[in-house]
């Protein structure tokens, strides 16, 4: 197992992530207990010590589980981690709550990470509104207490949003977990965010690493220029050695729902085998061809905005349409349009075109918004 140092400790650079675990029939709230404690065995025996679960994974059993499964080894042989659920604006106003809480269902008396949980457009106002809601001043409490033995946060959000979190709480924060792969690093502004990170001291914990499994896959043609490169190395392994190639990158999260998936991830990381520059040049050519299918080519240099009567940030809706248009769906753009005001979210556009006739790409803008519309139901 790779090891990587942070304040004195080492880390497992493959963390096991506990949102995928294996599940009974289909149904994601019915973990298999069995089959996920034996999965916990496996990478306990392999050496495996980052476990990172939160309040809302498998229906709020994750948590559950993962307690009992890790309380069948020493405190000191492992490193723990869940989340404040401020993804749901019924959770604001119960921080006290849900904390005591996730000690008990997790049987531990402090937490070795606890994290923000997804700061993005749709929460960024309650997390600073401190005066309300008191998530901050609750959380920096328990650091303080020994409850929480380190402190950081995980984002969604587009750049502006974590720049507003880091100029605001940045001082108190450990680490930061993105959603990174080779994918993101361009189409996500994952390069910008993690320079900004490196710029304040804080490190990267990588969350999505094969970006929901679009990556474990890729085209034949994609595949042969790979193996060609690199014939002993699976498909998947190339996102990982991506970020093992990334300065700053602590803790690599994968979610595996089957032990197949988990040996798998334990060879790829039993060594430390990062990217060349022609070995990376070729995996970030076969990223900008995965991405200029179904998307559209906005370079956002903003001339459709002083032309639309609604005043509509084009760019960033037609960012957000690519995201969700990749993805097939998803909620990274539902959540940052629902922090919009109805008026300035892709319903308003008027079909005028009036900013087709500036746009350097000739991109159908009116037809687009349309089909977003379409998509968003």
């Amino acid at each position: 197992m790779i090891y990587r140092g942070f304040q004195g400790m080492k880390l497992s650079n493959l963390g096991f992530g506990a949102m995928r675990l294996p599940v009974i029939g289909g149904d994601d709230g019915r973990i298999d207990e069995a089959a996920a404690l034996r999965m916990v065995d496996t990478a306990m025996k392999n050496g495996i010590n980052y476990y990172d679960t939160a309040w809302g994974y498998h229906d709020e059993h994750s948590e559950l589980v993962m307690g009992r499964a890790l309380a069948r080894y020493p405190r000191d042989s492992f490193f723990v981690a869940t989340k404040f659920p401020g993804y749901d604006a019924a959770n604001w106003g119960k921080v006290e709550e849900i904390f005591e809480r996730q000690l008990e269902k997790l049987g531990v008396d402090y937490f070795d990470f606890y994290l923000f949980h997804n700061v993005c457009e749709m929460n960024i106002d309650a997390y600073l509104d401190d005066a309300k809601y008191g998530i901050y001043s609750y959380l920096t409490e328990q650091k303080r207490r020994g409850r929480i033995r380190h402190l950081g946060f995980s984002c969604h959000g587009d750049l502006p949003v974590l720049q507003r979190f880091l100029d605001a709480y940045g001082k108190d924060m450990e680490f930061c977990q993105l959603q990174l792969n080779y994918l993101d690093w361009t189409f996500q502004h994952g390069r910008e965010k993690v320079e900004l990170l490196r710029r304040l001291g804080i490190p990267v914990w990588v969350m999505e690493p094969l970006r929901g499994g679009k990556l474990a896959k890729l085209r034949p043609q994609d595949e042969e220029t790979l193996k060609a490169l690199r014939p002993d190395e699976e498909i998947p392994a190339w996102a990982f050695r991506f970020l093992q190639s990334i300065p700053g990158v602590t803790v690599i999260l994968s979610g595996m729902s089957n032990e197949e998936q988990l040996e798998k991830n334990l060879a790829t990381f039993a060594e430390d085998r990062p990217l060349n520059d022609a070995e990376m040049s070729a995996l970030k050519d076969i990223a900008e061809r995965m991405l200029s299918r179904g998307t559209v080519p906005c370079t956002a240099c903003h001339y459709c905005v002083s032309h639309c009567p609604m005043g509509l940030d084009i760019p960033r809706l037609l960012s957000l349409y690519n995201e969700h248009a990749y993805t097939g769906g998803g909620f990274i753009a539902p959540m940052a349009l629902s922090a919009l005001p109805e008026d300035k979210r892709p319903q308003a556009c008027l079909q005028c075109r009036s900013c087709e006739q500036v746009c350097p790409q000739q991109i159908r803008i009116s037809e687009v918004l349309a089909d977003f519309s379409a998509k968003l139901g």
